[in-house]
């Protein structure tokens, strides 16, 4: 089939001739028809990154996790592509980035260090604690926490996609996702942990639901939820650092709880 023959082609017919008859220029045509995706996805993650991170970079890593979705997408499920297709070029993006190591290792110190605050005060006083309450625990003025927050803001955007710990491989999503054939003890603990990211998300502030909310289930971008909630972009980029930095500290919390119980 020639080229001119592919274009007329529809979605399901170009699945076809790729899938069924190794057609090339069936493929050619599926990569130009998502890569809006891929634009889609850089664009959303190039927000907050610092400027040695090029949109071309993200882009160019975010084309090599499209092709890989579209060489492993089974077109005779049903399902829609660009679900499939959004998680594969967004991985493919987070891992290129990982590997870069593009965060400074003094902005990860002061991610742990907000972490572990936000950890210990609302263990001791069972409620959100304000950011006069952060500063004084941290020892420094409230301008400058709001800096520190402001830098951290890099890392909070990947953050549930990041390990729980260091040296093991299960991530926060993973929490969220309802994988098949996992054994019992693994359901409880997977359980467990919704459970507390369910009343981790509860004790977050009302502005700082709104930005989880609009951010991750209406997909919003940063400076969309800035206009919606009439605050300044990076007012919302404190707001969502504040939330995310919450829920790590509350699901490493009680990761060691539920740890100590096995």
């Amino acid at each position: 089939m020639n080229e001119q023959k592919v274009t007329l082609l529809n979605h399901i017919e170009l699945w076809q001739e790729w899938k069924e008859h190794g057609n090339t220029e069936a493929k050619k045509k599926l990569i130009e028809n998502y890569l809006h995706i891929v634009d889609y996805v850089s664009s959303r993650l190039a927000i907050g990154l610092p400027k040695n991170v090029s949109k071309d970079d993200l882009s160019s890593n975010g084309v090599m996790g499209l092709i890989d979705a579209i060489d492993k997408f089974d077109y005779k499920r049903g399902l829609q592509f660009e679900t499939y297709g959004s998680w594969r070029v967004r991985g493919a993006i987070l891992d290129s980035l990982r590997q870069g190591d593009w965060v400074p290792r003094s902005v990860r110190e002061k991610s742990k260090k907000i972490e572990e605050a936000y950890q210990q005060l609302e263990q001791k006083y069972l409620r959100s604690v304000s950011d006069s309450e952060m500063s004084q625990y941290l020892e420094i003025s409230e301008k400058e926490y709001q800096q520190m927050l402001q830098e951290v803001a890099v890392m909070t955007l990947c953050s549930l996609e990041d390990p729980i710990r260091e040296e093991e491989s299960e991530t926060r999503l993973s929490m969220l996702i309802d994988d098949k054939a996992k054994n019992p003890d693994y359901k409880i603990n997977e359980f467990y942990m919704q459970e507390c990211l369910v009343k981790g998300i509860e004790k977050l502030t009302e502005k700082e639901r709104i930005v989880v909310s609009l951010l991750y289930y209406e997909d919003l971008s940063l400076s969309e939820i800035a206009e919606v909630m009439s605050l300044s972009p990076s007012r919302i980029s404190q707001l969502h650092s504040k939330a995310i930095l919450r829920l790590r500290g509350t699901l490493e919390k009680n990761k060691d709880l539920l740890l100590q119980t096995d």
